[in-house]
């Protein structure tokens, strides 16, 4: 488990980011009109985002020794 609490809230960002991702290819596949594609591929790109960041700062703290 990791030590630090903003090591944690980073950890947990990468869970939220999958979870959206996921649940963003369920809708998809599942959506009854246009504009839910729409709101499903926001969400998509959302999660794509969040969990880009997240994973850069992720690395940033392993770089700096943070990461514990």
């Amino acid at each position: 488990m990791l030590k630090k609490e903003c090591d944690r809230n980073i950890q947990k960002t990468l869970e939220l980011a999958d979870d959206m991702i996921q649940l963003a290819y369920k809708g998809n596949d599942e959506r009854l009109d246009s504009s839910c594609g729409v709101l499903y591929g926001t969400l998509l790109d959302a999660g794509f985002k969040l969990r880009q960041l997240a994973t850069l700062e992720k690395e940033a703290h392993i770089k700096k020794g943070w990461w514990k």
